[in-house]
């Protein structure tokens, strides 16, 4: 089990690292909700390797079968993974690459006359919702996955 967690949670962890940054450097260019909706379909895609991976497990290590508890726990630590490399890239976009992200960010919500709607956070509380948020999704595809691959032999 501890080998196919390593393995895709690698590729998860590297996926939301680099697809991350990419979508947050080409964001200057997009409208701010459908930056958000691509950010969304990004968790998707890393968390993909969720699926892949019990269903890798199942059919390759345990021949064939899988309890819906294992496979829970190998989603989850998947997505610890993947959220760590979503984090790392947020703070490296919030932090380096694009320093003003939340001045910048504030000032179109409010344009918006969306002022409630503004927090105020720095790039270490931004990074750390995104791995919370991350794990939250992860949990969730975990779920869905563990139930539709279970198989007690």
């Amino acid at each position: 089990m501890g080998n196919t967690i390593v393995k895709y949670g690698i590729y998860g962890f590297f996926t939301g690292l680099i697809l991350f940054l990419l979508v947050s450097w080409l964001g200057d260019q997009m409208d701010v909700s459908f930056r958000q909706i691509i950010s969304y379909v990004t968790f998707f895609v890393v968390l993909s390797f969720v699926y892949f991976a019990i269903k890798y497990y199942r059919d390759n290590v345990n021949n064939g079968k899988i309890r819906f508890g294992k496979a829970l726990g190998i989603g989850i630590l998947i997505s610890v993974f993947a959220g760590i490399g979503t984090g790392i890239a947020d703070y490296i976009y919030t932090s380096v690459i694009n320093p003003d992200f939340f001045i910048n960010y504030a000032k179109t919500i409010e344009d918006q006359e969306r002022k409630e709607e503004i927090l105020t956070i720095g790039s270490g509380l931004a990074a750390l919702y995104v791995i919370i948020l991350t794990v939250i999704i992860g949990l969730a595809i975990s779920l869905i996955s563990g139930l539709v691959l279970q198989r007690k032999k």
